[in-house]
């Protein structure tokens, strides 16, 4: 049976309001958002990470489950807590982070989950870029793409990197590489590539190494990219109560179209296929921009 399989950081999210005062704890995680959104969509998937052997990694775990989501391959780290973001939101619901975890202590280890040609392979954020544990996240995307997965690859750069861009570049080079489908938003290459210009960067840093290119445009909504080929889904206007999980959602909601819609790796550079899974995208971010969770509504 096709599935969907994400890898990435584990964290406890805790969203505060303009006031600054606390109003929501949730466990998160870029990819983890996603792999929630399909687990409660009835899609089979399986979540890759590390947690630490504490309560709050006890809370992660459990609550993949209660989600519908494997969490076999997730790695319980000895000695280590579990990680903590906080997302700060200001007056437009568009969140600041500040993340808590010491990267220099974690050994990233797990069992690889069996991969069939055109499973769906969600990856990004620094998880996919920290040296610290880039050789087992570099092996499996390798194993992945070897045994016909599909990468999806959200690059989900934030300012708090900026400073670390030069360094960082070849590894996101190799991520490209790697890549099927690469997604960032206008956001993330006006910060590595000081342009906001996001088809230029597309034309000049990212289509020398993968063809199928999505850029989210916050409330404009979403475009893709494949060659000189593009296409644009419109956003749907709406007073949001929280941004934090829409990049996560519209991942899972354009995997989610994908996998219901049977596009596999010979679809993903036809521009109107792949605009039929981005409507699911633009979907499941409007509706978690809705609420102070940082995915969709459990479904029936």
């Amino acid at each position: 049976m096709r599935k969907i399989i994400g890898i990435g950081e584990t964290v406890l999210d805790i969203i505060f309001g303009a006031d600054n005062q606390p109003q929501r704890a949730n466990p998160g995680g870029s990819v983890f958002n996603s792999l929630i959104s399909l687990g409660r969509s009835h899609v089979p998937c399986t979540f890759i990470s590390e947690v630490g052997d504490d309560q709050v990694g006890d809370i992660i775990c459990n609550f993949l489950v209660d989600n519908g989501v494997d969490n076999k391959c997730i790695y319980h780290h000895k000695g280590s807590k579990s990680p903590l973001a906080l997302a700060f939101l200001d007056e437009n619901k568009n969140a600041r982070y500040s993340f808590y975890k010491d990267y220099k202590s974690q050994e990233l280890q797990f069992v690889y989950p069996d991969i069939e040609a055109g499973d769906i392979v969600l990856f990004g954020s620094f998880f996919a870029l920290n040296p610290i544990i880039r050789k087992p996240v570099s092996d499996f995307l390798i194993h992945a793409k070897e045994r016909g997965g599909i990468l999806y690859y959200d690059v989900n750069f934030r300012a708090t990197h900026k400073h670390e861009v030069n360094e960082l570049m070849p590894t996101l080079v190799e991520n490209f590489k790697l890549a099927d489908i690469v997604k960032g938003s206008d956001e993330d290459f006006e910060i590595m590539f000081s342009t906001n210009d996001w088809r230029d960067a597309y034309h000049k840093h990212i289509e020398p190494h993968c063809k199928t290119f999505i850029c989210t445009q916050g409330s404009k909504g979403a475009s893709i990219l494949v060659g000189n080929e593009e296409r644009h889904v419109e956003g749907k206007k709406l007073a949001p109560v929280s941004t934090v999980g829409a990049g996560d959602s519209f991942n899972a909601g354009t995997a989610y179209g994908m996998y219901k819609n049977g596009i596999q790796k010979a679809d993903i550079e036809d521009a109107d296929k792949m605009i039929t899974a981005m409507r699911h995208g633009i979907e499941f971010a409007t509706e978690v921009c809705q609420s102070l969770e940082n995915y969709i509504s459990k479904k029936q």
